[in-house]
């Protein structure tokens, strides 16, 4: 009976590590990150690509309320997976961040700047008692000093850099895919063609333009650029990813 008490200690208590030094409440965080729908990027030589999946529960629910991309700077976009009310606190935050850093010093934040700042804030809740971490993964794309950057935040507080990552259901064959598939030869609509093709790999082969989220942020412009419907028809027509209401 002593056993599992002290096992409930180490799984209710933030602050406290297990015998094997685990904290199982950020792996709890990382196993919420898992239940969020698909979220990709993919970094080119000629800027980054943001692509998620924006599935919803009942035909009833705008597809539009579904906020998986955001602009959190000119230059900077982020994906997230996971929850999302969790996931709108963090961008509010490195939104707050980006705009203090213009003001501070007249320059657009970094990308690894900003996101070792966010790191850093999902850390504090990983240590502190009578609080939970984070149950959500933030991919954030962005141009640095002319050059293409791709980061993952982790529920543990970890910041790692990608050439091309996936967050969410089905992360390991979307990676695997992308492992296959990456070369950092490619360019910016190469690397939409690869994010697209990914996310259809883990659903039947076909998206509709609807049902996912896509934005870029190329070398040329430096500027945050979330597509249109229109715009993602023509991607998923292009690389023949097009669903279609013929059964």
């Amino acid at each position: 009976m002593q056993g599992q008490n002290q096992q409930q200690a180490y799984d209710r208590g933030i602050t406290i590590f297990s015998p094997d030094g685990r904290l199982y409440q950020v792996e709890y965080a990382r196993e919420a990150v898992k239940r969020g729908t698909a979220s990709i990027g993919v970094r080119t030589k000629d800027g980054v690509v943001l692509a998620v999946d924006k599935r919803v529960r009942s035909p009833l629910m705008e597809r539009d309320s579904v906020e998986k991309i955001h602009k959190a700077d000119d230059h900077v976009g982020i994906a997230s997976a996971g929850h999302v009310a969790d996931a709108r606190q963090l961008i509010d935050f490195a939104r707050r961040r980006a705009q203090i850093n213009e003001l501070r010093y007249g320059e657009p934040i970094g990308v690894e700047t900003l996101t070792k700042e966010v790191t850093d804030y999902i850390q504090q809740y990983t240590q502190v008692g009578g609080a939970r971490p984070f149950g959500v993964a933030l991919i954030i794309a962005g141009i640095a000093n002319g050059e293409p950057r791709l980061y993952e935040t982790d529920p543990s507080g970890t910041p790692y850099e990608w050439k091309a990552l996936a967050v969410g259901a089905d992360r390991g064959d979307i990676r695997d895919y992308l492992e296959e598939h990456y070369s950092e030869e490619m360019d910016l609509d190469a690397g939409v063609g690869l994010a697209l093709e990914a996310l259809a790999s883990v659903n039947e082969g076909k998206l509709a333009p609807e049902g996912i989220g896509l934005a870029t942020i190329s070398v040329e412009d430096e500027l945050f650029h979330y597509l249109e419907e229109d715009e993602k028809e023509a991607y998923l027509a292009e690389f023949d990813l097009l669903e279609t209401d013929e059964e």
